[in-house]
């Protein structure tokens, strides 16, 4: 748990100084409110789909189909919303219950056929990428439609963002004090001043996100709908029986059958929650785009392994955090966003990204050893 929470305090201290970097590089335009606000809706797609991508690598699995599967769910979208007339409500629920689909089929041929996920997830890739471009036609089509627009682009008004902030602040407070008296043992010191600096980070980050926000336009819906399904899964993974055979499932599957998980239930709901979250995402990028076209959503599923990996998951399965993916996706996008605004050439921004990724993986194993 100390080396999980040292590690989660470098990622915050390696997010800063990437942030000071470009602030530098830019003249102090990076780290302007609006420029901020945008980030905040860059990140949280990749964001989304690390939410569910960790849940995968923890169980010791993998999900290559994510990138197109989104933006083959925003071309679905689009089209039933913008071309059929399909009201906005069930054109949401059906394209969520087609992520949910497409998740269970990974998940059966996974956890009841025996194929590897690599090669199921590769085979999804490749048959989206052709949905995809039939679907589209090979043009982009363009939303017309400012509810759906919305989701991806649209602030929540200052007042509502105090509410929001006050309500974070009360959850986070009765969480510290239900942590604090729960601590029994002899040795507690390390326990408390681990608990105290949580909810410092926390409660900081709460108030400092809101101010900056409210400063500009509001806090954007975009990064609403991730604090909203941040906190689902990090319940899931952490306060339910699922979550537990999750890690165990991960850690030592053969172990986890004999002590009575039913390890091909436990990995088809893994990827059922993969595709959900793959659905929303590929929403989101597409109301926050404005339009849905055959390209949409390629290399997302790099971005969202990469966050993972960064955020302290192992892909030998059985350890990852729903935090560190989160921290790991904002740190490949203020990386995409950097050194855009800086005017990086593209080459250097894959050399870039690459880089930290290996070295990231390189501290982890040094920090084990």
């Amino acid at each position: 748990m100390k080396q999980l929470n040292l590690r989660m305090y470098g990622m915050v201290i390696a997010l800063a100084c990437i942030w000071i970097v470009f602030s530098l590089l830019t003249n102090g335009l990076f780290l302007n409110t609006r420029n901020l606000s945008n980030l905040s809706k860059q990140g949280a797609v990749t964001a989304i789909l690390s939410l569910g991508m960790v849940l995968v690598i923890i169980s010791a699995n993998i999900d290559l189909s994510v990138g197109f599967g989104a933006g083959l769910i925003g071309a679905i979208t689009a089209i039933l919303h913008i071309r059929h007339g399909i009201p906005i409500l069930w054109t949401l629920l059906i394209v969520i219950l087609i992520g949910m689909c497409i998740g269970i089929i990974h998940g059966y041929l996974v956890a009841y056929q025996r194929i590897p996920a690599f090669i199921v997830t590769l085979g999804g890739f490749l048959v989206y990428r052709g949905m995809m471009l039939g679907f589209t036609r090979g043009e982009t089509i363009l939303l017309q439609d400012n509810w759906l627009k919305s989701i991806g682009t649209a602030h929540l008004s200052d007042s509502i963002g105090w509410v929001l902030m006050g309500v974070g602040i009360c959850i986070c407070s009765y969480i510290f004090i239900r942590q604090i008296s729960a601590i029994q043992t002899e040795n507690s010191k390390s326990a408390y001043v681990s608990i105290i600096l949580r909810f410092i980070f926390t409660l900081a980050g709460i108030i400092v996100f809101v101010f900056i926000m409210n400063s500009y336009k509001g806090i954007p819906v975009p990064a609403c709908i991730l604090i909203g399904l941040a906190i689902l899964i990090h319940f899931i993974a952490n306060h339910t029986r699922f979550g537990r055979y999750v890690y165990a499932v991960g850690g030592n599957s053969e172990a986890a059958y004999l002590s009575g998980i039913n390890v091909r239930s436990v990995t088809l709901r893994v990827f059922a929650i993969m595709g959900v979250l793959m659905a929303i995402a590929g929403i989101v990028m597409t109301a926050r785009l404005g339009s849905a076209g055959p390209e949409a959503g390629r290399l997302l599923e790099l971005d969202a392994i990469a966050a993972c990996v960064i955020g302290g998951a192992s892909l030998m399965g059985g350890r990852g955090t729903i935090i560190g993916a989160i921290l790991g996706a904002f740190v490949m996008a203020s990386l995409s966003n950097g050194m855009s605004m800086a005017n990086f050439d593209n080459a250097w921004q894959d050399i870039v990204k690459g880089v930290v990724l290996v070295t990231a993986v390189g501290f982890d194993m040094i920090s084990k050893k």
